[in-house]
């Protein structure tokens, strides 16, 4: 690990210990000039009672508009707590940003898809193209009930397919695919699928509100976020930043959303 940029706000003793097998610390490298950069932030549960959830939305916009050159940011999932009412009021919020934002759907955000649509102007399976070199799939993995469900795979294979020239693709999805946590889902064929896309460079989760590490599956790596809201998980609201440099290599590291320490970084 180049550790010269990372310990300029790291704090060890602030990084929670897990008891899954977790990479929480690898080696990282700050790209000399960056041409993508953006932002995921998962489990908002705006409107969840007893939850002061206006504070740490509020929160979170702040220190996204301290991040410099943010391309996009993307809430994965969670973005309310059940109630289908919350969501034209977390997409006002959302809408405080400076720059784009998308969204993926989570168990919380029990709205059927057209709601979705509706409100948010985009549909639960989602796909976009940034700066003509990087592509984007969101994917949903919930319904109105809350289920936990694998992703479509044929969405996820028709997009890949049609992204396949990309020098690099990102994938959102707000369950974790295989059982790594305890509230994952064992969805082999997912995984499967989605690894064997040269150009796939990370798939980010949300959901787990205690885990913000890495796992790796067919030498491809897997990454949480923690939480920005919600009555549980680790007692430092997060969100994720990932830079691709101008020479093609990317990193991704964890921020605090209270003062921007850097609590674990990768390269991907």
């Amino acid at each position: 690990m180049n550790r010269r940029p990372f310990l300029k706000k790291l704090t060890l003793a602030s990084t929670s210990l897990m008891t899954m097998p977790f990479i929480s610390y690898g080696k990282m490298e700050f790209p000399k000039a960056s041409r993508l950069k953006f932002i995921t932030a998962s489990d908002g549960h705006w409107g969840q009672p007893n939850t002061d959830f206006e504070t740490s939305h509020r929160n979170l916009i702040e220190a996204i508009h301290r991040e410099k050159d943010v391309d996009f940011v993307l809430f994965n999932g969670d973005l309310i707590h059940d109630q289908p009412e919350f969501l034209p009021e977390v997409r006002k919020v959302y809408d405080q940003l400076q720059m784009p934002w998308y969204a993926t759907r989570g168990n919380h955000d029990r709205v059927p898809p057209s709601t979705f649509l509706s409100v948010m102007n985009q549909p639960t399976d989602f796909s976009f193209i940034e700066k003509d070199d990087y592509g984007m799939l969101l994917l949903d993995c919930s319904n109105e009930k809350g289920e936990y469900l694998c992703a479509n795979l044929d969405f996820t294979k028709t997009i890949l397919e049609e992204y396949r020239k990309l020098s690099q693709v990102f994938v959102f999805v707000h369950i974790s695919q295989n059982d790594w946590t305890r509230n994952g889902v064992a969805c082999t064929d997912f995984l499967n699928l989605v690894t064997s896309y040269p150009n796939v460079k990370a798939t980010f989760h949300g959901h787990d509100h205690d885990i913000d590490g890495q796992m790796i599956y067919r030498k491809k790596p897997f990454l949480w976020s923690g939480h920005f809201g919600g009555s549980w998980g680790n007692p430092f609201p997060s969100y994720r930043v990932c830079e691709v440099g101008e020479d093609g290599k990317a990193i991704t590291y964890l921020k605090t959303v209270k003062d921007g320490t850097i609590l674990n970084g990768h390269n991907l």
